[in-house]
This record gives structure tokens, sequence and C-alpha cells, in this order.
């Protein structure tokens, strides 16, 4: 190998270290052990439904999924949540789930939102793309 063809590989290498010491850094915390969550349910017409959990699960889904509060397809990125406490959306009519924590939006799908005590999620049913 040429020196340039190594000066790139060594460079390569550095980047995807950085990338995933980033990654590592910033990525949302875990919280280990015994937690109390509330979760709200806002369906067709705005009525409102609240659901309490308390789980020692780290991520979301691994609470509402065994519930059954949740069902959907898997994707490339995780769940794509389509049902939620029996009511399905309607893609048809634009409808999805919206998920927010404390009034929050997160960048997060059910499989990776982190579950701390005390926890107040939200899941809004949405019409519209």
């Amino acid at each position: 190998m040429n020196r340039k063809g190594l000066i790139a590989v060594l460079a390569l290498a550095a980047a995807v270290i950085i990338a995933g010491g980033i990654y590592m850094m910033s990525r949302p915390a875990v919280s280990a052990g015994e937690k109390h969550i509330i979760v709200e349910v806002i369906g067709p017409e705005g009525a409102s439904e609240e659901f309490t959990y308390d789980t020692d699960e780290e991520y979301l889904r691994g609470v509402l999924e065994p519930a059954g509060l949740i069902s959907g397809d898997e994707s490339e990125y995780g769940m794509y949540v389509k049902t939620v406490a029996g009511y399905t959306a309607d893609e048809a009519n634009q409808e999805w789930w919206y998920i927010t924590k404390g009034g929050e939006e997160l960048n997060t799908g059910v499989d990776t939102t982190p579950v701390t005590d005390g926890d107040h999620f939200e899941i809004t049913l949405t019409v519209g793309w």
C-alpha cells in the first residue's frame, strides 16, 4: 500500500472512532432498577386515557409491548407503532401515532427511548403528514 492509501485508511479509522465516541457520549442514558411511569394515550376525538406502569425495563417498547398497549410493524429503525390501546391508525386517512415525553418531542423511537422513574409519556393520534 502506498503512503497516501495508508494515510486515508488511518484517517477513516480515526473518524469512525471519533464518531463512535460522540455517539456513546450523546446517546440517551438508561436507568436500571424499578421505575414508575405514566403513559397518556390521546386517541380519536382527543379522548385521553392514562396507564401507569412499574417496571425494570430500560426502554419504552419493553414496557408497552408486553403490556399489550402497543403493536406495530418492524422496520430497519425498530417498531413502527400502528396500534395503541386497541386503536389502529388509518394510514389512508394520514393517521399516525406521535410519542412525546413531558410534552417534548422525542428524537428516538419506542425501541431506543429510555425509561426513567417518574417519566410521563404521551402517545397522540395525529392526522396529516
